[in-house]
């Protein structure tokens, strides 16, 4: 008879980390990264104060007053003061709202278990279908900084989140993904 590789008593361990390494890896896959680029020769340890440029979007003026209060929250709590003064730095802002089709929601599961002295694992597939539409909306959110001084792009930084309905879930959303835009701000040289 051959023995297997791994002893029967650590067969239920070592499958039970392997799913657990498995689903964390397709999580962290899913999530967005917020993108950044800034001007490498820029001090920016001078900034204190900040203004926000007046941004107009006629197609969805609810976006943009919730952005320009996520960025003056988000920015304050890291410590900068806003003014409409002299400010170290400008803020400005745009957003895009794309359609892009629905996935077919192709799952792979992977389990374990035991019986008595025995133990098993198997693999399984499942297919989901979209119901409804057949696409979801994405919305992008640029933040570029701005040396007003130079009037020149010191920082931009963009990510973006899917959304099919307005409301309390986008409100929430779009703080959440400017806030994660936000964090890369001032970069760490």
């Amino acid at each position: 008879m051959i023995k297997p590789i791994i002893p029967q008593k650590n067969l239920h361990h070592f499958l039970s980390k392997s799913i657990l390494l498995i689903a964390s890896l397709v999580i962290l896959g899913c999530q967005s990264t917020p993108k950044n680029d800034y001007d490498i020769n820029y001090d920016f340890s001078q900034l204190q104060s900040f203004n926000l440029i007046n941004v107009t979007n006629s197609d969805d003026p609810l976006t943009v007053q919730r952005v320009k209060q996520n960025i003056t929250d988000a920015l304050v709590k890291q410590g900068f003061t806003q003014t409409d003064n002299q400010a170290d730095f400008s803020v400005s802002f745009a957003f895009e709202t794309e359609e892009k089709p629905k996935s077919s929601g192709l799952s792979i599961g992977l389990g374990t278990g035991s019986w008595g002295s025995g133990g098993g694992a198997s693999v399984g597939t499942s297919i989901g279908v979209p119901l409804g539409s057949d696409s979801a909306k994405v919305q992008i959110i640029q933040i570029d900084i701005i040396d007003p001084k130079q009037n020149k792009l010191i920082w931009r930084g963009t990510d973006k989140y899917d959304f099919e309905e307005g409301g309390e879930h986008k409100a929430n959303k779009t703080a959440e993904t400017v806030y994660h835009i936000l964090q890369q701000f001032p970069p760490k040289n």
